[in-house]
């Protein structure tokens, strides 16, 4: 347990300060960025579904992130842009990232990506969650075997609002979060 704390403080420390290059300019919604003298490796280039929670990550050839479908609400999510779909109870949907982050760490294979949103805010009835929330996945990635085995972060800012309870608290322990496995394994493009 105490080596999986320090692996994902270790990538969050890396993800803030880092010491890294750029691939693409900051302008983009997403931050690509490869230790030492390389770029990305195009065979991680695809689409990467989680076994469970519903995550999925499109990657193109460079590193960007394409897309991603969260797990609150399995709704895809494109980097940059503001996704709001209907819910089943008549209701609305709103998903708006913030900056993403793809790492490659290429003598160790390792990858992590951190999902951040800015805000989000589902309806369902008379019931609201809304907040942020932010989601890194670290682990060893092996593209020959398409496999990633990761340690799923998640960091969340929710509030819960019902005609009962007008305000209640849904977030994460701001430090440390809730972590659990996912492996994820690359699929033919649907």
């Amino acid at each position: 347990m105490g080596l999986r704390w320090m692996f994902v403080t270790f990538c969050l420390a890396v993800l803030v300060a880092g010491c890294h290059r750029p691939l693409k300019d900051s302008a983009r919604a997403v931050d690509v960025i490869v230790e030492g003298d390389t770029t990305f490796p195009e065979d991680i280039a695809g689409r990467w579904q989680a076994d469970q929670h519903g995550w999925e990550f499109v990657f193109a050839p460079d590193g960007q992130l394409l897309s991603a479908v969260i797990s609150l609400g399995r709704v895809r999510v494109v980097p940059g842009q503001t996704t709001t779909v209907p819910t089943k109870s008549a209701g609305q949907a709103v998903f708006t990232p913030g900056r993403w982050t793809v790492h490659y760490l290429p003598d160790a294979n390792e990858l992590t990506v951190k999902i951040a949103m800015d805000h989000v805010q589902v309806e369902m009835g008379g019931s609201t969650i809304e907040g942020s929330s932010t989601d890194v996945f670290a682990g060893p990635i092996d593209p020959a075997q398409g496999t990633w085995q990761t340690l799923w972060t998640t960091f969340t800012k929710y509030t819960g609002h019902t005609p009962e309870r007008p305000s209640f608290d849904l977030s994460t322990d701001p430090t440390y979060g809730e972590t659990k496995p996912l492996t994820f394994r690359k699929v033919a493009d649907q």
